[in-house]
């Protein structure tokens, strides 16, 4: 024994080098401290670790592996609590001398395959997260997160936290949302988009996926026949498939729904609810014309059909005036708002907002609370104080010069760099172009040449109901720099001569 009282037989480690048997992934489905306990274990097991090896210290391993030190010291306490390793008073750790009982332990029983019935939801196309080998993406409009007010969020989430009564904010709430940031939606809606609302009749929501959801879910059964613009968001039209909802588009020309194409629809078949994005037409980015948007409001009041007018990215206007929301006519009696300050934002911030009818809004808060007691009421709150000092109202000015600068240099590069080759109507506003190649193109080999150059679009059949080929494609630039966008159109330009040499 040494003078501490510890054996001097210490086993001793596996002579290769640690991280050869560390095959730590960053994409894995499991986190780096499940990855690096799955590998001690296994060792142990095996044997290649015995009773009492000494194993590296936290920081040379994590040096070792490519890792934070606190990542292997939480596998390492993790392993201790299971009895894998001891740690012993400034010696280390070490395997444990009294080991689980290994050769007791049985192969893991494959579980029976279970014999409910369920309903079973197909997958969500995704097409806002980049792909792994992507340097340059042309999404479907996202804003740039390098441009968010951090100092000013973080700020504000300080002072809640340090002022009397903070408490009062950390338990339940109204399902409504917090009662601050109604109050400066209530009053940033009636005096930039002319709508008529009080506190009571919003609700917050985690994002305008979820109101959209929430107003379906309330305004649609099965069997409802509900209208779409052709093309349009295809969110919402699996949305409305699920809730067994009849799909029928309508065509979109340059002043927005075809109010004449809508109406004989009218003329035949009841309709439920007819979904707009008069502001910036997704995807196609046109701007509904005055006299449509009334005929619009005047057919829903006549038919008797809702109208839900999904309002997601209201600030990205770069004409000389603000377009007035649908909901803000005095006809717009039948209109269900839907809107985000996610978009304005970042997409993180999951701030959406819906309002329309008493009635309605009253049965959409019950819906609401069932699948989400309430939203997340500190960021709320701290997002209401932003509005309330003009934080937003700043952040909104200087990101619209912004992108109204890439708007202009995305024109010209597109000019520059396909010619005579595409067309497309430069947008007022929103953050995206929707521009048609002249000639016939196999976008799928386009879309695949460019992902081996770094560059992702957005698949453009998506957008369709019944996925009808298109020549278009929307092209998102406002999360992209100068170097970025130039880049990026400099290979899209060079991969279409080629592909059509």
């Amino acid at each position: 024994m040494n003078p501490k009282g510890y054996s001097n037989k210490i086993k001793t480690p596996m002579l290769r080098p640690w991280k050869t048997i560390f095959n730590i992934s960053f994409n894995s489905d499991q986190t780096l401290v499940e990855q690096i306990t799955n590998v001690i274990r296994k060792e142990i097991i095996k044997g290649r670790l015995e009773r009492g090896a000494p194993l590296p210290g936290t920081r040379i391993l994590a040096e070792d592996i490519g890792v934070n030190r606190k990542t292997v010291v939480f596998a390492y306490e993790a392993l201790i609590e299971e009895g894998w390793l001891e740690s012993k008073y400034k010696s280390g750790t070490f395997v444990s001398e009294n080991l689980p009982l290994i050769e007791k332990q049985q192969p893991a029983v494959q579980k029976k395959a279970a014999t409910f019935e369920h309903i079973h939801y197909n997958p969500f196309y995704l097409t806002d997260r980049a792909l792994e080998g992507s340097r340059i993406v042309f999404n479907e409009g996202a804003p740039d997160t390098r441009l968010v007010p951090l100092k000013e969020l973080s700020r504000a989430y300080k002072r809640i936290f340090q002022r009397k009564g903070k408490w009062g904010l950390l338990g339940y709430s109204s399902e409504k949302g917090d009662h601050k940031l109604r109050e400066m939606l209530s009053l940033m809606l009636s005096r930039d988009r002319g709508l008529n609302v009080n506190p009571e009749t919003i609700c917050v929501t985690r994002g305008s996926q979820m109101a959209i959801y929430l107003v379906a879910k309330v305004l649609i059964k099965s069997g409802d026949t509900v209208v779409v613009e052709n093309p349009s968001y295809y969110a919402v039209q699996k949305i409305f498939r699920e809730t067994g909802a009849i799909l029928k588009t309508v065509e979109i020309d340059n002043d927005g729904i075809n109010i004449e194409e809508l109406e004989a629809l009218c003329g035949k078949t009841r309709i439920k609810a007819v979904y707009v994005t008069p502001h910036h037409q997704f995807p196609t980015t046109i701007t509904m014309k005055a006299g449509r948007r009334i005929q619009l409001l005047e057919l829903s009041l006549k038919y008797h059909f809702a109208i839900i007018e999904d309002d997601y990215d209201h600030e990205y206007h770069f004409g000389a005036g603000n377009k007035l929301a649908l909901a803000s006519n005095e006809k717009s009696a039948n209109v269900i708002y839907i809107s985000s300050l996610s978009k304005l934002i970042a997409p993180a911030i999951r701030v959406g907002y819906v309002t329309g009818p008493a009635t309605f809004m009253e049965s959409l808060v019950n819906l609401r609370v069932q699948i989400d007691r309430q939203g997340d009421t500190i960021l709320e709150h701290a997002i209401a104080e932003l509005m309330e000092d003009g934080t937003i109202k700043r952040h909104a000015r200087k990101v619209v010069a912004i992108y109204k600068e890439r708007r202009d240099l995305m024109e010209s590069c597109l000019h520059e760099n396909f010619g005579s080759a595409i067309s497309f109507n430069k947008p007022t506003g929103g953050l995206a172009f929707w521009v048609k190649f002249n000639e016939p193109i196999d976008l799928i080999q386009y879309i695949a040449l460019l992902e081996q150059k770094g560059v992702q679009i957005v698949p453009p059949g998506s957008f369709y109901v019944n996925n009808q080929s298109s020549n278009s494609l929307r092209l998102g630039y406002g999360s992209l720099n100068k170097e970025e966008l130039t880049e990026g159109l400099k290979i899209m330009g060079a991969v279409y001569k080629e592909l059509n040499s």
